[in-house]
């Protein structure tokens, strides 16, 4: 990238002549080059460098986006912001209702994604207004990303979460028998992880995590451009070398892609049955993760569970890549919102 121009006095007169500090695309291309080789000799050792690239990455496009979905947000809807859920520094939740709610309503949990390591549910603040607003009550938690913390803690602190949200059920316009699970990529995974923990016993005993709602409680599940089969990534993606650091700073392993115990436990499509909450599942044409999104989809179909997708042709216009949803003042962003306020209305009707 240029560097803005810089002025330099020139002998004693008064003429300043710019003077570019522009890198030359050539060495701009080995400095790349460079950075990536180093990141590379460091997964040899540690995931973390690449983690905090990728983390860092995730926060330059945070201004931007809060500010858009900001600027969208209805207004009209009470929210509570940072509510403590247990003792942790990122056990912390949002809570977002209708000003004028009065009773309970059916409510969302929603847990954000950035790839196990990375994004926030503060960027998405104005997209959870938007959503309270068709008249739901919209619950969004932080969770301790790695490597700061390792599988399963976010799937534990989301069962925290919920058994927080039902004790405090009145306060927060909340209808405990009427709760909808929901996650963006990362965010998705685990949702369905604690869906399926909630409704297959043996998952919970195996996980280690106790279920905090009954199955009877939990009417549907939105996933959003999720990635839910570890063991079916592409490794000769260009993305390979962040998602081993990712896969490595979340499991602990480095070797995590020859464990089978642990992709198996990751894996949800492996584990549903028939008792799985009727879903949702949407994904952009253009997501590198689009396949994950297909393959659970078939797989909960198989099994009998009420399904509903948005998904788009291969050759859809404008090409929608990964997170579109989060895009609400375009066709397709509008869309994906609509179709998720109508499949909440409709399970928990």
């Amino acid at each position: 990238m240029t560097a803005p121009d810089e002025t330099e006095a020139r002998g004693t007169g008064t003429t300043r002549t710019p003077v570019s500090t522009a890198r030359p695309a050539g060495l701009r291309g080995l400095a790349g080059r460079v950075v990536l080789a180093a990141l590379r000799a460091s997964l040899l050792v540690s995931p973390r460098p690449t983690v905090l690239l990728v983390r860092r990455q995730f926060a330059r496009g945070v201004v931007d986006r809060t500010a858009r979905l900001d600027a969208l947000a209805p207004t009209g809807v009470t929210a509570l912001l940072d509510e403590r859920y247990g003792p942790g520094d990122d056990e912390v939740l949002d809570v977002f209702h209708p000003a004028d709610a009065t009773e309970p309503l059916p409510t969302v949990v929603w847990t954000h994604g950035g790839a196990f390591v990375g994004g926030t549910k503060d960027e998405l603040r104005g997209w959870f207004r938007l959503l309270a607003s068709h008249g739901v009550t919209v619950v969004a938690l932080r969770y301790t990303r790695a490597p700061e913390a390792r599988y399963p803690t976010p799937v534990r602190q989301v069962t925290a979460a919920l058994r927080h949200v039902q004790e405090h059920a009145a306060r927060f316009h909340v209808e405990p028998a009427r709760l909808v699970l929901a996650g963006d990529s990362a965010g998705a995974q685990i949702s369905a992880q604690v869906a399926t923990l909630t409704t297959v016993p043996a998952y919970a005993r195996a996980l280690g995590v106790e279920p905090t709602v009954d199955p009877a409680q939990l009417r549907g599940v939105v996933l959003c451009c999720g990635v839910f089969d570890l063991a079916r990534l592409d490794r000769r993606s260009p993305l390979r070398d962040v998602l081993r650091a990712c896969g490595w700073a979340y499991s602990g392993d480095r070797h995590f892609l020859d464990d089978e115990a642990f992709l198996s436990s990751m894996s949800v499509g492996r584990h549903v049955t028939a008792a799985f909450p009727s879903t949702f599942v949407t994904v952009g044409n253009a997501d590198p993760l689009r396949a994950q999104s297909e393959a659970l989809a078939a797989t909960l179909e198989r099994h009998g569970v009420d399904v509903e997708t948005l998904f788009f042709p291969a050759d859809h216009e404008p090409a929608l890549p990964h997170e579109y949803q989060f895009e609400p003042d375009t066709a397709d962003g509008a869309a994906a919102l609509d179709r998720i306020v109508r499949f909440v209305r409709r399970c928990t009707a």
